[in-house]
């Protein structure tokens, strides 16, 4: 997928009943593209017609795991994807860089790095990081519960 391509909405079918909303999106690893993952990320959930306390929540996550791959990998690209189905909206952003032991909560409050995952953490039901199926990088993943206004 081109760098900044628009989001194509794609309709997973996960067995009878259990169908989900996906899209996924690239993007260059460098600071300017946290902006453009937010704003894709926001466009396409407002198109889900997903609630706006998850909605916040999902743009600041993305926006969170987008600049820990652009500042603590050595990534060219960086790829996001959005999973919207009956357990929540499932956030996932892979990086092409190999960072040792993954990335970690830093309890320290003056710890200049860190505290964008103690956001996520907060802020979602779960979350976890693995290597990259093909093992060219780490995704990491969030998992966002519906809210009561609109379940995805």
């Amino acid at each position: 997928m081109a760098p900044g391509s628009a989001l194509i909405p794609r309709l997973m079918d996960r067995g009878p009943g259990t169908e989900a909303l996906r899209d996924c999106f690239a993007l260059p690893a460098n600071p300017e593209s946290v902006a453009g993952a937010r704003r894709l990320t926001r466009s396409r959930l407002e198109a889900w017609g997903v609630g706006q306390d998850t909605h916040d929540a999902a743009v600041l996550i993305v926006s969170e795991l987008v600049t820990n791959a652009v500042v603590h990998t050595d990534s060219a690209l960086v790829l996001c994807e959005l999973e919207c189905s009956g357990a929540g909206l499932l956030l996932s952003v892979t990086d092409q860089g190999r960072q040792p032991g993954g990335p970690r909560l830093s309890p320290a409050s003056d710890d200049e790095h860190g505290r964008g995952l103690l956001l996520v953490d907060t802020l979602s039901a779960a979350w976890g990081a693995h290597d990259a199926p093909d093992a060219s990088g780490r995704v990491v993943w969030a998992l966002v519960p519906s809210g009561p206004e609109r379940t995805c």
